[in-house]
């Protein structure tokens, strides 16, 4: 099982589903019984919601998209 460390340094691969099935359950496992990190993922995963809702509701400065994509990824841009 993953330890804090090792949860909180993989969880943004965690939210872009990008981790093979086995890591995902260590880690689903290690948030059921961990409090601080089920926190940072929820601040993590409420935070990508905001932006991708703000990104599509108000008109963003110039380069400021493109700078958010560079830290989330593609999740970021709205779907057509």
């Amino acid at each position: 099982m993953p330890n804090c460390q090792e949860t909180l340094k993989e969880l943004e691969t965690f939210l872009d589903t990008e981790l093979p099935d086995a890591r995902v359950s260590e880690i689903m496992s290690h948030l059921t019984e961990c409090v601080d990190c089920q926190g940072a993922y929820e601040f993590h995963a409420e935070l990508r919601e905001i932006i991708r809702f703000k990104a599509q509701k108000e008109d963003l400065p110039e380069g400021f998209l493109a700078r958010l994509v560079n830290c989330f990824g593609e999740d970021v841009l709205p779907e057509e």
